[in-house]
């Protein structure tokens, strides 16, 4: 909303000296936002006066174009020039050249002086020009930046204006008026308009405020007016699209009267172009009182005005010439030949105001925020009228915004006002609102007084009752966001101000913190960034490629995914199922920056919907679901578990003098996940996997009870190659959710023995296809509660070992908890480990 503030000034006491930065720093205060401000004065400059053309001669130049030579005076005749400067004549006539022909001798026109700086940067000075030295230039609307006609020249006359000669035009056109451009938010529609904001900048500086409302004196009905039936037959949500309409009559009008400099000036300042006399009134009234008003051309309606929605089928020409096939939700304005305006939105080209209309019907309603949301975005037709009405419109000021334009029409376009008024429907009762004792205090945490509750309350506009018990509030009608207690406590601290809340950090009561998956969560994620890894965030949106390769562990097994409605790409347009694409994506983008040494990893929801996406049953607004559309909304929630996932390229360290660092390889991206599995205090079981983004034969299936709750390994090759990526990248992907879950409550610390370690190793030779975890698992099984850990340090094949067979060497370490074993004892229990990988494997040991 711009605020131009010759205007403001009306209805405030905003100084004389006020700017638009001061203004704006004043309504912050009260919680309005600043956008920008528009000064005509930071693009026009003078000398720009009244000038009065003495003489006119044609003159046919040699490129065919027909000039005016032209005289003319810019001072009173007998007085004095009293502007200097380079091309400033002191007689005060001016030699000028002007091309356009929409003026004849003795008209008054606005002549731009040497000296002067139009819209554009465009420097006026003298210059020599068709055999002349033309010293100022004639302007026309578009050379001043008021308006877009440039067809001719501005003459003052057709304007309504007879100004003295020398008459400053920027003050005369208001041009040296500036506004301020605030952002409303949804809940204070009533400050798109003068009135509005007006009543805000006596809040915010405790100055009076005058309601332009107050000035408008309705006329009494004298007789019935024009015939209007509300016929809302389907109501959205139950409430009617039309409470109220009222219609006034004015007779005689001249359409093609100018609009007055004065409201011309205004309303380009307020954003809006001049187009018509009544079009000009129209607005000018929205923006002063904040009620749009639609003008009808009364001798083209055709019987009764009916309000009511439109019927299947039914379409309607708009006034900007377009016709629209409209929606049974649709509330329209027709009469007895049909649609003749889409209510609050835009108007119908059957019964415009046209240049020959002499009699006028004048429209203020009260329509619907939902059903004028609806048809504007249904229609894409954003409108002044539709962005007031969405956020709701005074109903108790539909009479006086009518009479404002009554009164215009009459003063303005010759009209004559007659007593045919109606008014159908009915205003709204005032919501009242009870605000206990002490509740705004207990809940801002400031000891309001009583005298400053009611002040602040009557400030808004809400009549306040007070009891023992608290406060009655009735909001005002043009504040239906008000609606709670909660709301009048907002309003309280806005006016009050939010400068005196104090600022004070809540403290936790005892015992409470972070939640148990809250915790686990954040020691997962510190624990892999001290592993040395970095934690990245990924966009969840992936392709349906990328979901059927990380999605599923086989090739050719169905991947359902979730399918965005509106996506950012539509390449992109499904959730995730997987972590790793977005991790190799960024991976890629780092390695083709030069970053090639890469540990990188995200903990993130993935989506994994199950039979049922989605509900078709949409809870009614205005009430609590029952439990049973509750759980059929819950039921088509997606499986989002928190899964944990890391991809490793290059080294895992820079290279340097004397340092070959190694690369990465599968047993990192398999120890990431154990680290994982260890913070939360549980052990995976780690198995030969399959997947199809994993290499065949270095891929580990990681397990939990028995069930694979990842996989870690070396990436595959045409994978890695389609993806751009170094070979040899490994990564691994766990759901943790099932890992967390798993998780003891408390994590009891390993008791740390003191006796004396013994170990021992021993090689086994094994079958190729044998898994060296199972033949370890066999070991730990055989060698009893002595063994406190075993590992895995070669697999050998080669040279002594026959085809078909590999060896693997494991180192076994054993201890008592009570003593120190001896070496028989060792001995003993591995003996013992290898006969039982003997029994299951057939191991021979070496």
């Amino acid at each position: 909303m711009r605020i131009p503030l010759s205007w403001l000034r009306e209805y405030t006491q905003l100084p004389a000296d006020a700017s638009a930065e001061d203004l704006m720093a004043d309504l912050v205060k009260v919680g309005l936002e600043e956008e920008d401000v528009h000064r005509p004065s930071d693009e026009l400059s003078g000398p720009i006066v009244v000038g009065q053309v003495l003489s006119l001669v044609k003159e046919e130049a040699s490129n065919g174009k027909t000039i005016n030579w032209c005289q003319v005076r810019v001072v009173p005749e007998g007085a004095e020039q009293t502007l200097t400067g380079k091309g400033i004549d002191p007689s005060g006539v001016q030699g000028i050249v002007c091309g356009a022909h929409n003026f004849v001798e003795g008209d008054k026109v606005v002549v731009t002086l040497p000296g002067a700086v139009l819209p554009g940067d465009f420097k006026i000075s003298p210059r020599k020009t068709y055999g002349h030295t033309s010293a100022g230039m004639i302007a026309s609307s578009r050379e001043l930046g008021i308006g877009d006609d440039h067809d001719g020249i501005i003459v003052l006359s057709r304007l309504g204006l007879d100004p003295e000669l020398g008459t400053d035009v920027l003050e005369l056109f208001g041009l040296d008026d500036q506004a301020a451009e605030i952002n409303v938010t949804p809940d204070r529609g009533y400050c798109f308009s003068i009135r509005g904001v007006a009543r805000e900048y006596g809040l915010a500086t405790g100055t009076a405020f005058t309601d332009p409302a107050s000035k408008v004196q309705v006329t009494d009905a004298a007789e019935a007016g024009h015939p209007v039936v509300l016929a809302d037959d389907a109501p959205i949500y139950g409430v009617a699209g039309c409470t109220r309409f009222v219609t006034r009559e004015v007779t005689g009008i001249d359409p093609t009267r100018p609009t007055p400099r004065w409201m011309a000036s205004r309303l380009q300042l307020a954003g809006m172009r001049s187009i018509s006399l009544p079009v000009d009134i129209s607005n000018y009234v929205m923006l002063e009182l904040g009620s749009p008003l639609h003008f009808y051309d009364a001798d083209k309606l055709s019987g009764a005005i009916t309000v009511r929605r439109a019927a299947a089928g039914e379409k309607l020409t708009t006034l900007d010439e377009k016709e629209r096939e409209l929606s049974v939700e649709d509330l329209l304005i027709t009469d007895e030949s049909g649609a003749i305006g889409i209510a609050g939105v835009m108007g119908g080209a059957s019964t415009e105001v046209s240049d020959a209309t002499s009699r006028v019907l004048i429209e203020a309603a009260h329509f619907d925020a939902v059903s004028i949301a609806r048809s504007r975005r249904r229609h894409k037709l954003p409108s002044e009228a539709s962005k007031r009405f969405e956020r709701g419109v005074d109903p108790r000021i539909m009479q006086i915004a009518a009479q404002r334009a009554v009164d215009l029409l009459v003063e303005l376009a010759g009209g004559t006002e007659t007593a045919k008024i109606t008014d159908a429907g009915a205003v709204p009762q005032a919501a009242q609102i009870v605000l206990p004792a002490g509740f705004a205090s207990a809940l801002i945490g400031v000891d309001y007084t009583d005298a400053q509750i009611i002040s602040a309350l009557e400030g808004i506009g809400a009549e306040v009752s007070q009891d023992a018990a608290g406060f009655t509030v009735t909001a005002p009608s043009w504040r239906p966001d008000l609606a709670i207690k909660e709301d009048l406590v907002e309003e309280v601290a806005r006016v009050i101000g939010y400068d005196q809340i104090p600022a004070t950090l809540p403290v936790a009561p005892p015992g409470r913190g972070l939640s148990r998956s809250q915790s686990q969560r954040r020691r997962v994620l510190q624990g892999l960034a001290d592993f040395g890894m970095t934690e990245v965030l990924c966009y969840p949106f992936v392709s349906e490629a990328q979901n059927n390769t990380f999605g599923a562990a086989q090739a050719g097994d169905q991947v359902k995914a979730i399918t965005l409605a509106n996506p950012i790409s539509k390449e992109f347009r499904f959730l995730r199922t997987s972590l790793l694409p977005g991790l190799l994506d960024t991976a890629r983008r780092n390695n083709g920056r030069g970053f090639r040494d890469l540990a990188l990893y995200e903990g993130g929801l993935v989506f994994l919907p199950g039979v049922q996406l989605g509900s078709s049953v949409l809870p009614p607004l205005g009430a609590k679901p029952s439990d049973e559309v509750l759980a059929e909304l819950f039921a088509g929630v997606p499986n989002q578990p928190w899964q944990i996932a890391g991809v490793f390229t290059g080294h895992e360290a820079p290279a340097a003098a004397g340092f070959a660092p190694r690369a990465w390889d599968w047993a990192d991206a398999l120890d990431a996940a154990r680290t994982v599995a260890d913070i939360l205090g549980t052990a995976l079981e780690i198995a030969q996997g399959s997947h199809q983004a994993f290499h065949p034969g270095r891929a580990a299936a990681l397990k939990l009870n028995g069930e694979i709750v990842g996989y870690a390994g070396e990436l595959h090759p045409a994978l890695l190659k389609d993806a751009d990526l170094p070979a040899r990248t490994v990564a691994f992907e766990l759901n943790a959710t099932a890992v967390m879950d798993a998780a003891p409550a408390v994590v009891v610390a390993e008791h740390l023995s003191t006796q004396p370690l013994a170990t021992q190793d021993v090689a086994l030779v094994v079958d190729r296809e044998v898994v060296a975890g199972d033949v370890l698992a066999a070991l730990r099984e055989g060698a009893g509660e002595l063994l406190e850990d075993v590992a895995l340090f070669d697999v050998y094949e080669g040279k002594g070992i026959e085809d078909g067979k590999k060896s693997l060497a494991f180192g076994l370490r054993f201890r008592a908890t009570d003593r120190t074993l001896t070496a028989d004892e060792a001995s003993e229990a591995r003996a013992a480990a290898v006969a039982v990988a003997a029994e299951k494997f057939g191991a021979v040991q070496r």
